[in-house]
C-alpha cells in the first residue's frame, strides 16, 4: 500500500496524513474559533500553508545536519524577531519556523557574512534623521538585512529540494485554484 503525499523534500516523502494530522492538532486548540471551515476555500488554503510550513522545518533540519549544526547557542526567537512588523516582513512560514533554535542556529550560519556599509548607514540616517543614532541605524539595517538574505536563501532552497502535490502548492501560487490574491 502506497502512502499518499503532500510533498517530497530532497526526494523523502511528506505524507498526507502529517498535514492531517497538523491540521487536526489546530482544530483541537483554542483558536479552532478562528478556523476556516474545513473542505472551503480558505480550509485549503489552511492546508497549503501547513504544508510549506512541514516541508520548511525539513529543509532547515536537514540543513543543520548537513552543516553540522546543533541549537547549542542559537539566539532567542525574540533576538531575530522583535516584534510583529519583523514577522510580517519575514513571512508567516519563516518566522513560525524559527521558533525552533536550530532553525534559528541555520538562520545565523546562513546570515552571519551580511554586512552594511557606512554609506548605507548614512543614506538611511539622512532619511530618517531623528530615528536612530549611528550603532541603532547600523544594527537596524544589518538585522533587515539579515532577514533579507534568510528569506532569499530559504526560498531557494525550498525551490530547489521540495516538490509539490496537486492541492499541496504554496498558498500564493497563481496557478492553483484557491488563490484569492487576484488583480
Amino acid at each position: 500500500m502506497s502512502v499518499e503525499v503532500a510533498a517530497t523534500v530532497a526526494g523523502v516523502p511528506v505524507p498526507i496524513a502529517e498535514i492531517d494530522a497538523r491540521e487536526a492538532r489546530l482544530r483541537a486548540s483554542r483558536i479552532a474559533p478562528s478556523l476556516p471551515r474545513p473542505g472551503t476555500s480558505e480550509g485549503r488554503q489552511l492546508r497549503r500553508w501547513l504544508t510549506q510550513l512541514a516541508v520548511t522545518e525539513r529543509v532547515l533540519a536537514d540543513e543543520a545536519a548537513t552543516r553540522g549544526l546543533t541549537a547549542d547557542g542559537a539566539p532567542d526567537e525574540a533576538d531575530l524577531l522583535p516584534d510583529m512588523t519583523v514577522r510580517m516582513e519575514i513571512g508567516s512560514v519563516a518566522a513560525s519556523v524559527l521558533a525552533d533554535p536550530l532553525a534559528r542556529a541555520v538562520y545565523v550560519d546562513v546570515t552571519t557574512a551580511v554586512e552594511v556599509t557606512e554609506s548605507q548607514v548614512a543614506s538611511y540616517q539622512s532619511r530618517n534623521p531623528l530615528r536612530f543614532n549611528n550603532c541603532e541605524a547600523a544594527e537596524h539595517l544589518r538585522a533587515a538585512a539579515r532577514r533579507r538574505e534568510f528569506r532569499r536563501w530559504l526560498d531557494a532552497r525550498c525551490a530547489a529540494v521540495v516538490d509539490l502535490a496537486p492541492g499541496y502548492e504554496h498558498p500564493g501560487d497563481p496557478r492553483q485554484p484557491d488563490n484569492t490574491h487576484r488583480h
